[in-house]
């Protein structure tokens, strides 16, 4: 099973993710800890993500893309992946059927957290206090956020009209979202 799991920065996604990885087996590819490994690297392609990341910006589709692809065939060897992250234009999510297609795959279900905008500025605010990461700063936050709004609104329609989009309310706690989640995910099949 491919699954997409969508919403805005600090909707809860890494967290779901990785019960997922943990319950069902399946690999979690997260774009945002693919580019803070490449960070951490400190190769030529992490200096390029980190300036990006520090302005707030979104790294280029090229990049994100062969990332993505690297990782792939671990995913396919683990039953499915969990796009994290990913797609986050309609161009990234063409690239990404046009990828699983040639593989014989596709995304199975595309799970929205619905969240309120002011409960993730508190959310990542103190996510940014305890664990201090760069790109949760709260003034890039904003920026982050509001180009989640502009560029992967089209998002919505796309995946709806594939009849896979699925909305859940965001804003419960850890164990209600995963209660929702694996509702949703018992009448998909891979």
């Amino acid at each position: 099973m491919n699954l997409i799991l969508f919403g805005p920065p600090a909707a809860g996604k890494g967290t779901q993710a990785k019960r997922l990885v943990e319950t069902r087996g399946m690999v979690q590819l997260s774009t945002g800890d693919m580019l803070r490994a490449a960070i951490a690297e400190g190769s030529e392609l992490g200096l390029k993500v980190k300036a990006v990341l520090d302005r707030g910006d979104l790294v280029t589709d090229e990049i994100v893309i062969a990332l993505i692809e690297a990782r792939l065939p671990e995913a396919e060897a683990a039953g499915g992946a969990i796009f994290d992250g990913f797609p986050r234009t309609v161009a990234q999510a063409e690239a990404l059927d046009a990828m699983l297609a040639g593989r014989g795959a596709r995304i199975d279900s595309v799970l929205r957290l619905k969240v309120d905008e002011e409960a993730l500025k508190a959310r990542i605010t103190k996510r940014f206090e305890e664990q201090g990461r760069a790109d949760d700063n709260p003034e890039v936050f904003v920026t982050r956020l509001d180009a989640y709004n502009r560029q992967t609104a089209p998002l919505l329609p796309y995946y709806q009209a594939q009849g896979k989009l699925e909305e859940l309310d965001g804003m419960g706690s850890v164990e209600q979202v995963s209660r929702e989640i694996d509702t949703a995910l018992e009448g998909v099949t891979a």
